[in-house]
């Protein structure tokens, strides 16, 4: 079964160049359409969390990612199933082109500081769920788990000055790197190991 996990992966990640993910409208839109309770952000955190912590990618993907066994399947070519695809070929990508799920830089700096939180508890979520109880962190991914449980405990930041700008840019950069190496422990260095023994 990791094979062929690690099989989708190469393949969709052939060309991460062309992976984008939807817009946060259209994630929404589908969202309201499932009747979820829960922001982009929290569902692409949630997916990406999943995928970093390596679960399977399997047709019922969303009801696994959510535990809740009661959701449809996504059909293919679905906005939730773009999501699903260009975050599994973003963490995989070698070039590190993955990003988060977050509102436009038109958004209010509580918009979009509160869609991190909310982006850092999917991900906490999703993460739980496919890498379990003891999954195999190094020190540094240890440390930047509990960092992002910090963050998914935070609340959302109030207008501010172009201090708190930049200090939320650099807040939203250390989660992206934080899910790559979380990814990294993972799902690479497993396969690495397999492909030296």
């Amino acid at each position: 079964m990791p094979g062929c996990y690690t099989a989708r992966i190469r393949r969709e990640a052939a060309d991460v160049s062309d992976v984008q993910l939807p817009s946060w409208s259209e994630v929404r839109a589908a969202i309201d359409t499932l009747g979820l309770a829960m922001t982009p952000a929290e569902l692409h955190g949630a997916v990406s969390g999943w995928f970093a912590g390596g679960g399977a990618d399997t047709a019922d993907w969303l009801g696994r990612v959510l535990a809740d066994d009661s959701l449809p399947a996504v059909p293919r070519e679905n906005v939730l199933d773009a999501v699903r695809a260009a975050s599994l070929a973003q963490l995989g990508d070698r070039g590190f082109s993955f990003e988060l799920l977050l509102p436009g830089a038109d958004a209010s700096l509580t918009e979009r500081s509160g869609a991190l939180f909310d982006w850092c508890r999917g991900f906490l979520g999703g993460f739980g769920l496919a890498a379990g109880a003891q999954p195999p962190l190094s020190e540094e991914s240890t440390e930047a788990l509990a960092d992002i449980a910090r963050l998914a405990a935070a609340t959302a930041q109030d207008e501010g000055d172009e201090e708190d700008e930049d200090a939320l840019a650099e807040i939203e950069e250390f989660v992206r790197v934080a899910a790559l190496l979380l990814h990294g422990d993972c799902v690479l260095a497993p396969e690495h190991r397999k492909q030296f023994n």
